[in-house]
């Protein structure tokens, strides 16, 4: 996922109505260049959303696909999705987009995190919507990007693979797996000098991503670095566990699901390995500090991040706030408003080039030299103009098994910073491809 390969937390999804809406009147619009309003062609109607308070506004149709039931990252995604319906909901209460509302609500589908299933989803959807609001996980996107790129399709990703800076479709947000790692090195180095480094992950776009940047910056920082793959499952991490225990590295670069990281560390932890863990944000949500593997976690373990947590203060996280009342602090929530914000400028964009056209909003899109994350992201972020020249390098560190103040209110050990290795790093292709 860019980041995504994401989380699991305890928390219920209730999707709205998945009924289809309107069938093939998604299109009602095509190539209306008569009107006074903007062109428009895939997933735009003249009648209102389905949930619209707005009778005289039209609908503009996003569709989310995301891991909603039984996927390794169903606990993040959940809060992510939320947080996009509700994202939604205040553009539309602030006059929504040239005339039309948002829809994020009719076309949510459960991917379960599999590619097949991701397609399925895309497939039935993609003649109703304009644009994806959500495609969770790399490996899944990657099953769909194809047929986005020859369809104009754009999305914005839960994932984070330095594969998507190449991707002209897709409008990523925050520093990739690969940057988020060679600042976890960069960071330990200043901090208590790492001999050894072992990146323990997934294998994919994630994992594999994560695992490159650690290798890079070890390599660079004459480290030694050890490469340890493994698979999802709680019931999969003994290999992972002896390979810890036995190579004895001084820093694990974790890239895995929640469940499996507390299983590795706890794992760990009991059979006396005391090094450090920096997880890739996916790994984690709070949940884990309620399992047997929280002392562990507590000794040994912190994050880092691509953005601020929920309880910072900034413009946008503030929305986020109001925007979700009575939720309980989830940095899934997070995620998913941070990464609606490109998705939202492009709109806007392509309503004031006057072509909501699919072809239209890519244009937008990739004209995007920067993005308004509301304080959420330092400026700079968001220039697609820029390609892989432009990619975000910033990321922080989180002790997230440390309350600072409050629910969620976790402790930033350092905050927005790029690392010596990152800061010089050459972005040529994606760094997967070099592990």
């Amino acid at each position: 996922m860019k980041r995504l390969g994401m989380i699991a937390l305890a928390a219920v999804l209730t999707v709205g109505s998945l009924a289809g809406c309107r069938g093939s009147d998604n299109s009602d619009n095509t190539d209306n260049k008569g009107s006074s309003g903007p062109k428009s062609d895939v997933g735009i109607t003249k009648e209102p959303c389905p949930k619209s308070e707005h009778k005289d506004r039209g609908c503009i149709y996003l569709g989310i696909i995301s891991d909603l039931t039984v996927g390794p990252f169903h606990v993040l995604a959940v809060p992510i999705t939320d947080a996009q319906k509700a994202f939604w909901k205040r553009v539309n209460a602030q006059g929504g987009i040239g005339g039309y509302d948002i829809d994020a609500e009719t076309y949510v589908r459960d991917n379960k995190y599999n590619p097949q299933t991701h397609n399925e989803a895309y497939q039935e959807m993609k003649g109703k919507v304009l644009a994806l609001a959500q495609s969770l996980g790399s490996p899944t996107t990657a099953a769909i990007l194809p047929d986005m790129k020859q369809n104009n399709v754009i999305a914005a990703p839960a994932a984070w693979t330095s594969a998507y800076a190449f991707e002209d479709n897709i409008l990523e947000s925050g520093a990739n797996y690969c940057i988020e790692s060679m600042n976890a090195v960069d960071y330990a180095n200043e901090t208590f000098k790492p001999k050894t480094v072992m990146a323990v992950h997934l294998a994919g776009d994630y994992g594999d991503d994560a695992a490159a940047g650690a290798k890079i910056a070890a390599e660079k920082l004459g480290m030694t670095f050890i490469n340890v793959k493994t698979d999802s499952g709680t019931d999969k991490q003994a290999g992972a566990v002896t390979a810890i225990v036995t190579q004895k590295p001084d820093l694990v670069i974790l890239t895995t699901g929640p469940a499996d990281a507390a299983a590795i560390v706890g794992g760990a932890a009991q059979r006396g390995f005391k090094g450090r863990f920096i997880g890739t944000s996916p790994s984690w949500n709070q949940g884990l500090l309620a399992t047997a593997a929280a002392p562990a976690l507590k000794a040994l373990y912190v994050q880092s991040s691509p953005w601020k947590s929920w309880a910072s203060d900034t413009p946008g996280h503030k929305a986020m706030r109001e925007a979700l009342p009575g939720v309980t602090p989830n940095d899934g929530y997070t995620s998913g408003w941070v990464w609606s914000y490109p998705l939202l400028a492009a709109l806007k964009k392509a309503q004031a080039d006057g072509d909501l056209t699919r072809a239209g909003l890519l244009k937008a899109a990739k004209s995007l030299t920067k993005v308004d994350y509301e304080g959420m992201l330092p400026d700079g972020a968001g220039n697609y103009a820029a390609g892989a020249d432009g990619i975000f390098r910033q990321s922080l560190i989180y002790n997230p098994t440390v309350g600072a103040g409050g629910p969620n209110d976790i402790k930033l050990e350092k905050d927005y910073f790029t690392g010596s290795v990152a800061k010089d790093y050459k972005l040529d292709k994606p760094c997967y491809e070099k592990l």
